[in-house]
């Protein structure tokens, strides 16, 4: 008997969480289990075959929204090819209309609702051993032999701390850890009941204890993991959890793993902020959902904040200089009209996290937002992942316009390679909405959303860009360009636009003869003082250049970029 978990990942970095763990829990039948991990840039045809060839009794798919089409079309593939193949569904994408999904995929058995760890133990149960009866398995949706779909009774919920550690397989496997995120959790539920999220519809918060995690955390931490991100819907929400479990990071840190954490910020307080700070920097990092800044959007979703102790909280994280900050807002939510939007854009940017995320509404199954969803007026995709095309506030054509200031968000702001010049450039407009929006209106008039650009040419767009709204200052800007691309990487060649070498190629030579993996570069505006302040001011332009150094070798380990001294000229 072969029963096959098959995980379709969004990306090859990503670990599944769900499937590692129910092997975890499977584990008396670890020879009749395995685990085949793919992600959605495979074919499908290869998925399919490499399904085929393991020759497996029963197959279960780990559903969600970046990988149900995939699955659905497995679905149809291998109950052809196998008709009496035993196809079991778990995980969000299927749990909240399980009875309709089965009637639309008539070729699937059943489903796993909720929580899936003792669920599939027992479907385990039942095909190896013939011990327990599939109508007899709570937590399950299914067809029984008459062809209805009937459900069982809901599964009671585990303890934390019955669940084993899912990743105790991997210790052997070193590669498994190689340029990998690492999911894992050390708690089940939400305290908030944000009515776009499927953790509101959880019951109940639990939490795994705090010796068990030690042990855990001591275990990536051996094993040197490049990231962990933890899963926890709020991991703050338990003050004393976060600070046990933050203080034994600090204690046991080994100066390369980074754990990533969602937190409520406007819960933090003097002293969990103290504890961040007296971290290494990179050690850990935060994602903070703030949403929205409109005081009855918030009501409405049911998600209460103090953004003004919000505000606080992060400008005091960023004072520290330990921690990158990852600041999320969603477009389409209720009474968040486009001006209401843009405020909330503004509000938020002028904080100047490490990154800001425009994300979209998802109208997932199963939430309030997707009950509610007539009243507000909400259009969205019937198809994955279900994001909103309108609402009573926010029209289509407003959201290609949102959609556009993402773009722009990601590639210059975001991605962290314009960071000198979109300082400059931030203060020629009174809105950091507005640049971004007039960003994409250039890429718009100048046919440049269809084509692809390398770093270069984003730069040379950028430059194009400053020649309309900000002219007077384009030789900073050429110089905040070519600082940029060298911030980031030792270019291969320089900008056009840069200062010609043979102005300084012999003292370049000179300077940088005991200096190694770095770039000498000379500039006329004072960099320093643009590395130095947020909001810095236009610099003056100095009658002489001077040089930086840019070192490849010591890098930021919150944005990733060159370290940079400013030298002495030493002439001749």
């Amino acid at each position: 008997m072969k029963i096959l978990l098959v995980a379709i990942n969004a990306k090859y970095i990503h670990s599944n969480l769900a499937a590692y763990s129910l092997m975890a829990y499977a584990a008396p039948f670890r020879e009749q289990v395995e685990l085949l991990e793919y992600t959605i840039n495979h074919r499908t045809d290869f998925i399919l075959q490499e399904i085929y060839k393991s020759r497996p009794d029963v197959v279960c798919f780990s559903c969600y929204i970046w990988n149900i089409s995939v699955v659905e079309a497995l679905v149809e593939a291998l109950s052809t090819l196998r008709p009496d193949l035993p196809l079991w569904l778990g995980g969000p994408e299927v749990s909240w209309e399980a009875r309709a999904f089965l009637m639309a995929h008539p070729k699937v058995q059943g489903i796993m609702a909720g929580e899936g760890e003792a669920t599939f133990f027992q479907l385990c149960e039942h095909y190896v051993r013939g011990t327990v009866a599939l109508t007899e398995i709570p937590g399950i949706v299914l067809k029984d032999e008459t062809g209805q779909v009937v459900a069982t009774p809901d599964r009671e919920l585990l303890s934390m701390d019955e669940l084993p550690f899912c990743y105790e397989g991997l210790k052997d496997q070193p590669e498994a850890f190689a340029h990998r995120i690492l999911y894992y959790e050390t708690s089940r539920g939400c305290p908030y009941r944000c009515s776009y999220c499927l953790s509101s519809v959880e019951k109940g918060l639990r939490f795994r204890s705090l010796p068990l995690v030690y042990q855990e955390l001591a275990f990536f931490l051996k094993h040197r993991v490049l990231q962990v991100k933890f899963v926890d819907r709020t991991f703050n929400c338990n003050r004393e959890h976060a600070m046990a479990v933050w203080r034994y990071l600090k204690d046991h840190d080994n100066g390369v793993t980074n754990f990533h954490f969602e937190i409520a910020a406007d819960l933090l307080r003097e002293e969990e902020i103290a504890l961040i700070g007296q971290m290494r920097p990179g050690l850990i990092q935060l994602e903070i959902g703030v949403q929205s800044t409109n005081a009855r959007t918030l009501g409405e979703i049911r998600r209460g904040a103090d953004l003004e102790r919000l505000t606080q909280a992060v400008l005091a994280l960023k004072e520290t200089g330990t921690v990158h900050q990852h600041l999320d807002l969603i477009a389409g939510l209720p009474y968040e009209d486009y001006g209401s939007f843009q405020r909330s854009f503004d509000g938020i940017f002028r904080l100047h996290p490490q990154k800001l995320q425009l994300g979209f509404l998802k109208v997932l199954k199963g939430t309030y937002m997707y009950e509610n969803r007539e009243a507000y007026g909400i259009l969205h995709w019937q198809q994955p992942p279900y994001e909103v095309l309108g609402t009573r506030w926010l029209s289509y054509e407003e959201l290609i316009w949102l959609h556009r200031v993402e773009e722009m968000l990601e590639v210059y702001y975001n991605s962290g390679q314009f960071e000198m010049t979109m300082k400059i450039l931030e203060q020629a407009f009174d809105s950091p909405f507005l640049l971004f929006w007039k960003l994409g209106d250039y890429y718009e008039r100048q046919g440049l959303f269809q084509r692809k650009h390398t770093r270069m040419g984003r730069s040379e767009i950028l430059l194009g860009f400053v020649k309309e709204e900000d002219v007077s200052h384009l030789e900073l800007y050429k110089e905040t360009l070519t600082f940029d691309l060298y911030y980031r990487e030792n270019m291969k060649s320089r900008p056009p636009w840069a200062m010609e070498t043979g102005l300084f190629k012999e003292a370049a030579r000179r300077l940088g003869r005991e200096r190694q993996n770095c770039h000498l570069e000379p500039f006329y505006y004072d960099f320093k003082m643009l590395l130095e302040n947020a909001q810095p001011g236009y610099p003056e332009r100095k009658q002489e250049w001077e040089f930086y150094c840019f070192s490849y070798e010591k890098r930021d380990p919150l944005t990733g970029q060159a370290k940079v001294e400013k030298i002495s000229r030493k002439e001749p």
